[in-house]
């Protein structure tokens, strides 16, 4: 029962972390991770364009996105 006190919390914290991604370290791996950047932004405008703009849904996916 102890153990399970101690265990539980844990596995949540360590649950709730995002996993490391390491920072690029040559020009075409920096070019990469600039054009998926762009990629998921232009899919991100996308959708936020069909989207109404009235709904919870625009409000919570789409702050910052130019339409």
């Amino acid at each position: 029962m102890a153990r399970a006190l101690i265990i539980l919390p844990l596995l949540i914290v360590l649950g709730g972390c995002a996993s490391y991604e390491a920072e690029p370290v040559s020009v075409y791996q920096w070019e990469r991770k600039v054009e998926r950047i762009q990629r998921e932004d232009a899919e991100r405008a996308r959708v936020c364009g069909t989207l109404d703009k009235e709904s919870a849904r625009y409000e919570r996916e789409c702050a910052g996105v130019k339409s």
